[in-house]
């Protein structure tokens, strides 16, 4: 067991890394459907298998081979799709992809139906197996790279069949399944030399020739021989080739007169922060105003380290290994956050990847730099004569750029400082792009109002620049949007009548690159456009989608057994309101995990730290809680069954108000402390989170045996909804109301369970004590 559900864990988050390759970020959410909603179909279907006549165990050993081996025929079919898979591909990678999660939630599904007795113990090494597999994907992604840790998990899949045979006992079929694992890790060896099962094709297109490509959990880097980095083959950074030692004049004004380059022609020298580096071009520009004090902070240790520090260094001149450059491998806010000194330039150009992290269900988390409370953070690490500089996609009407302001805005009101229209400036570069993929819009946000000898350096550099100035302090009139929102008189009536959704977002709805207002969500579906702008919204019309398919596939799993298998499922009344109980507890548990995540982000620093620290520690707990169910919810006694459901309700409530201010005060700990604080706060809500299902599946085999396999499936396929439901409460809700309605589920599975008892009250009193062991 523990082998099978840390092989599917594996296989579902090493899927949502290819997809976001392979497609877009969005298709992350695809990963998570398909998984949960093949393990919800698998479930019954195994109502089909267990009428097939021979052993239940050579019945798993052979489920788990045929899995071994639809893992690499559905990766290299994945894989196998050209330049541009149209819809009749994309179903048939959907069918292909979810064959695996069919195969493991058949094989589930029947190791539990036939331990329902000791179900606590089953689902406790069904939990463990998964934290398993959540901790083993790391080495795996760093080590293998994607597609070889989906073959992984091939080979994971065929010693679980080896485990199953041998408990048959079959030596024959033990055999068979020890040499099929034997030739999966021996395809790995030779996929990792040959590249045969591989991306070669991603985002519509071939891949660029690389002279270089590593993954990680954070993404797939790939660097061409025209020295760009590419991130999940779509974002890119070019590596900045400027030789500081022989810099020539013309070189210092291609770096300092162009958006990015400004601040530094206002503030030449300056001490610097630059978030999200790359390769190196913001690093250059401040060097070339004479920065001798350069603080660069990078997310991901496979640009800063790998390519700009190790391996080829020589391409950007050794521009990080310079003493005036300062690398620090670190999520950006937090680096903010615990550091002591203040600059007179922090800036970020163009700081996103549309890129899922391994989070699978979370991929539509942003990074928290562009939040109300970042930019607050961010005003507090300057010095009084500095400023804030960020470098976003320019539109008309704007969008990305004209909430920044809204974000300068918010904050400025909870320093203090109302006056934000004499704090601005804002340039645009490549202006020709503007109604396309986008021109680039710089802002600068000064920490005290601008002032003339500022406005003098700047114009001065704009004559020798293509840069247009789109708003100063000084400028006339309201002839732009940026200008008619600093000098509107009620900033939300603005927000509010604008096109576009640009009011602040904080940390509790960070979702900053989200712009449709959600009045416009069906002409934006309806009237999209091959534009960065559509790019980065279509990821919540999907959403959407996702979740009309997780309502679909629920609704199909809830009449399928009673379509296909007749009278083999009761018809006993209460039965199916009996069945929302497991419905609750699957939407309730993840969505409960997905907002936890993102909360423990600003902790724990990284948003990889946040999803394996919450998600492991999540499974053990529950794990743990599964294990001891029996014995503290003893003799099926509702009483205690019901103060585990309210506890459960009460302790998530406690966690949506606790976690951002423990994050607030926490942030300058060391991360073995953040994390053990983290796991401790976590902990006591996953262990009793631990307890629901089990109880209740056993509540159901006493009344209704046949519909054990049923609530598994349903659990599995509300997961689906649960998740995607997350998503789409943190964006119009908030994560604080999104951890309530999560919690909120345990207390509807509470009033079923209360419901449920009253009819089997008689009943169980005088047979439940037989059952406890």
């Amino acid at each position: 067991m523990v082998f099978t559900t840390l092989a599917t864990l594996v296989l579902e988050l090493s899927l949502t890394r290819i997809f976001s390759v392979v497609f877009y970020y969005h298709f992350a959410f695809l990963a998570i459907s398909l998984a949960l909603f093949g393990l919800g179909a698998g479930g019954v279907f195994s109502y089909v298998v267990a009428a097939w006549p021979g052993s239940l165990f050579v019945k798993l050993g052979n489920l788990a081979a045929l899995n071994g081996i639809a893992v690499v025929l559905s990766l290299m079919f994945v894989l196998g799709q050209g330049a541009q898979p149209g819809t009749a591909a994309l179903v048939l990678i959907y069918f292909a992809s979810s064959l695996p999660f069919f195969l493991s939630g058949t094989i589930i599904s029947l190791v539990v139906a036939d331990t329902v007795e000791r179900v606590d113990r089953v689902y406790f090494f069904d939990l463990l197996g998964a934290a398993i597999g959540c901790m083993a994907l790391w080495p795996f992604l760093n080590s293998l790279g994607g597609p070889n840790t989906v073959l992984a998990a091939a080979v994971l899949f065929a010693v679980s069949s080896a485990i199953w045979f041998h408990c048959a006992p079959s030596a024959r079929g033990r055999a068979v399944a020890v040499v099929l694992a034997l030739m999966l890790f021996a395809l790995i060896a030779y996929n990792g030399r040959s590249h045969l099962i591989d991306i070669h094709y991603a985002k519509n297109q071939k891949l660029p020739d690389e002279i270089f490509s590593k993954w990680n959990v954070m993404s797939r880097i790939g660097l061409t021989r025209s020295l760009n980095i590419f991130i999940d083959a779509d974002a890119q950074t070019g590596i900045s080739q400027f030789d500081f030692d022989h810099l020539q004049d013309h070189e210092r004004r291609e770096l300092l007169y162009a958006g990015p380059g400004f601040p530094y022609v206002v503030r030449p020298g300056a001490k610097t922060m630059i978030i999200g580096p790359g390769g190196g071009w913001d690093v250059a520009r401040a060097l070339a105003s004479g920065s001798k004090d350069i603080t660069a902070v990078e997310i991901n240790p496979i640009i800063a380290n790998t390519i700009m520090r190790e391996q080829f260094p020589r391409f950007s001149h050794y521009l990080y290994l310079r003493p005036e450059v300062h690398v620090h491998v670190e999520d950006g806010r937090s680096f903010v956050r615990h550091s002591e000194d203040k600059y007179q330039v922090l800036q970020a150009t163009l700081v996103d990847t549309w890129a899922s992290t391994a989070a699978g269900a979370f991929a539509l988390s942003e990074n928290n730099l562009y939040t109300s409370d970042a930019f607050r953070d961010y005003l507090t690490h300057l010095t009084d004569d500095g400023m804030l500089v960020f470098t976003r996609w320019g539109f008309d009407p704007p969008r990305e750029s004209l909430r920044l302001l809204s974000l300068a805005w918010q904050a400025f009101q909870e320093i203090g400082e109302p006056d934000l229209a004499s704090h601005v400036i804002i340039l645009r570069e490549n202006s020709q792009l503007i109604n396309g993929w986008g021109s680039q819009d710089t802002v600068l946000i000064f920490r005290k109002p601008v002032v003339a000898s500022d406005l003098a350096k700047l114009r001065a550099g704009l004559g020798q620049s293509k840069d247009e100035l789109i708003y100063a302090p000084d400028m006339p009139g309201n002839a732009t949007a940026f200008a008619q929102f600093l000098h509107a008189p009620d900033p939300q009536r603005f927000w509010r009548e604008y096109r576009y959704d640009v009011s602040p977002v904080s940390d509790d709805r960070p979702f900053f690159f989200y712009t449709v207002q959600p009045h416009d969500l069906l002409r934006f579906w309806q009237n999209h456009e091959d534009s960065a702008d559509y790019k980065i919204n279509r990821a919540v019309p999907l959403l959407f989608a996702l979740v009309a398919i997780s309502v679909i596939a629920i609704a199909v799993i809830l009449a399928l057994p009673p379509l296909l298998l007749k009278a083999r499922l009761p018809v006993e009344k209460g039965l199916c309101s009996f069945i929302w109980y497991f419905v609750c507890l699957g939407a309730g548990y993840i969505m409960v995990q997905v907002a936890l995540i993102q909360k423990f982000i600003l902790l724990l620093g990284h948003p990889i730290y946040a999803l394996t620290v919450i998600i492991f520690s999540m499974l053990i707990s529950s794990g743990a809680g599964s294990y001891y169910s029996r014995r503290f919810i003893a003799k099926g006694s509702m009483e205690r069954l019901n103060l585990v459901l309210a506890a459960i309700t009460v302790s998530v409530a406690v966690l949506a108000f606790v976690a951002a201010p423990i994050g607030e005060y926490g942030v300058g700990l060391p991360l073995p402390l953040k994390v053990v604080i983290t796991i401790l706060l976590i902990s006591p809500v996953g262990f009793l989170m631990g307890m629901p299902f089990p109880t209740g599946l056993t509540r159901l085999e006493f009344r209704y045996p046949q519909a054990v396999r049923w609530a598994w499936a349903l659990n599995a396929a509300s997961s689906v909804m649960g998740s995607a439901g997350a998503i789409f409460l943190a964006i119009y809700v908030g994560l604080r109301m999104t951890l309530l309605i999560g919690g909120g589920l345990y207390l509807v599975a509470l009033l079923v369970a209360r419901m449920e008892s009253r009819r089997t009250a008689p009943v169980a009193a005088a047979v439940e004590p037989a059952a406890v062991v």
